[in-house]
């Protein structure tokens, strides 16, 4: 039976693990799908790829009131999907390629169960290790619902978001249960070019893990845009492809949607409960997360977990960060290096974007630390102006005793990019005074919005 110094189970932010201070370490890597995990293949690069394009057509359409008349003319998918993935497929397999080659590299292409402590199999092929690090990260989650769920009867065609990017044609009318950021990124992206978008949430508003302010202000804004059936519960989905029907109550009333094609993106599940962890004395945590301590390290001596799988992100940046301190660790076991414990910074590429760091005001209520909270509108500002912004601000978040910020949620054009202003000046420990009047701010950039906002909160906590 082979045995390893070092296996590592996934190829996503897995695959960086690798340094020069394990060349005389005998390695093996496991990934069932294409190197370069979800990130690479199925997620947040190809979904960015394919919204440029979405945001070109979508300004477009709404050029009229600048006093310039353009259109969309023509849609080129299978274009669009070569651009993408014609870039993509090669890197993935470039990764797998390049890892082939190595000498003290072996990889096994197929799904990894634990077998006992420290042994796997894949594919009928058995093997140990002195150490394993699990990042096998996620991957959708299907709800139990007639049409969807293969046990509750025959299942629909319908897509994830594993899928739907690769299909053939625009559909005409998307159906897209759900109200995260898969399911909005989705709406941006088909909706943008040509799709009749209609989503379908269970809440009363989407993207509520945002801040309540933030995901009142995208619905309304996405009202516009799409079909969206709020409040709605999914009894069961019927059909045929190209004719999908989607059964739901709301507000006790029944009601059917339909479209050309159905997307579910009801959420994720962490990929644990695939590996048979309980066979090594593992057992699973919160939503079926592999735990880890602040090092990385697991319950069991010798196994490691980092990225979705252990439920502390599902943020491909955070989990390239927890892949360079397992790296380190497992080097250096002697000199520890912890995780990242300040907030994530994320963003969600919708149209608007949306860009957020750090506690939201219901988390802020919920711990009984007094704070202070401003709204800055983008039309406050010049480059506000330009675009004739009635919609889009800044929510801030702040500290009255210490100065420090707490949180900060934007929804508008760049949120992503004015967001990072702010996780700058979170994570090095500045105060409020200190960013907002510390730092000179070009005028009139959009970066001047996140100034106002810093003032305005200056002010009202002096004033509070």
């Amino acid at each position: 039976m082979p045995h390893y110094d070092l296996v590592i189970v996934g190829a996503g932010s897995g695959n960086s693990l690798i340094s020069p201070e394990m060349d005389d370490w005998s390695i093996a890597m496991v990934e069932k799908d294409a190197f370069g995990g979800t990130c690479l293949n199925r997620g947040c690069i190809p979904t960015k790829m394919f919204i440029h394009p979405a945001d070109l057509a979508h300004d477009a359409g709404d050029s009229a009131r600048f006093g310039v008349s353009s259109r969309v003319d023509s849609v080129d998918w299978p274009a669009i999907v070569q651009r993408v993935f014609g870039r993509i497929d090669p890197i993935a397999m470039g990764g797998e390629k390049y890892r082939r080659s190595l000498d003290n590299v072996t990889i096994y292409g197929g799904e990894g169960r634990f077998v006992g402590l420290r042994e796997m199999e894949v594919d009928g092929v058995r093997f140990t290790a002195d150490r394993f690090v699990l990042a096998a990260g996620a991957r959708p989650m299907i709800p139990a619902i007639p049409g969807l769920d293969a046990s509750l009867g025959p299942v629909v065609p319908f897509h994830t978001s594993d899928s739907i990017m690769r299909i053939d044609c625009v559909p005409k009318r998307l159906v897209i249960m759900g109200g995260g950021f898969i399911a909005n990124e989705m709406a941006h992206i088909f909706g943008g070019l040509g799709s009749d978008v209609v989503i379908v949430n269970r809440g009363a508003h989407l993207m509520t893990i945002e801040d309540h302010e933030i995901s009142e202000r995208y619905t309304a804004i996405a009202r516009n845009r799409y079909q969206v059936e709020t409040g709605a519960t999914v009894h069961r989905v019927a059909g045929t492809d190209g004719d999908i029907k989607v059964h739901i109550t709301q507000a006790g009333e029944g009601k059917v949607v339909s479209g050309d094609v159905l997307l579910v993106a009801t959420g994720r599940i962490l990929n644990g409960d695939l590996l048979h962890v309980d066979t090594t004395g593992l057992t699973l945590g919160r939503a079926g997360s592999i735990e880890v301590d602040h090092h990385g390290r697991t319950a069991v001596d010798g196994i490691w977990a980092l990225g979705d799988i252990n439920g502390r992100h599902q943020l491909k940046h955070m989990a390239n960060g927890e892949a360079r301190v397992v790296a380190h660790n497992l080097t250096h076991p002697d000199d520890l290096r912890v995780f990242e414990s300040r907030p994530a910074p994320y963003a969600v590429f919708t149209n608007p974007q949306i860009g957020s760091v750090g506690l939201t005001e219901r988390a802020a209520i919920a711990s009984g630390r007094p704070y202070v909270t401003v709204s800055h509108d983008y039309g406050g500002a010049a480059w506000g102006w330009a675009l004739e912004d009635t919609t889009s601000f800044a929510k801030l978040i702040g500290d009255p005793e210490t100065g420090l910020l707490l949180g900060a949620h934007i929804v508008g054009p760049q949120a992503s990019t004015l967001v990072s202003l702010l996780v700058q000046g979170l994570y090095l420990g500045n105060t409020i005074e200190q960013m907002a009047r510390d730092v000179v701010y070009i005028h009139p950039a959009p970066s001047e919005i996140v100034e106002q906002a810093l003032l305005k909160l200056r002010e009202a906590m002096a004033h509070p």
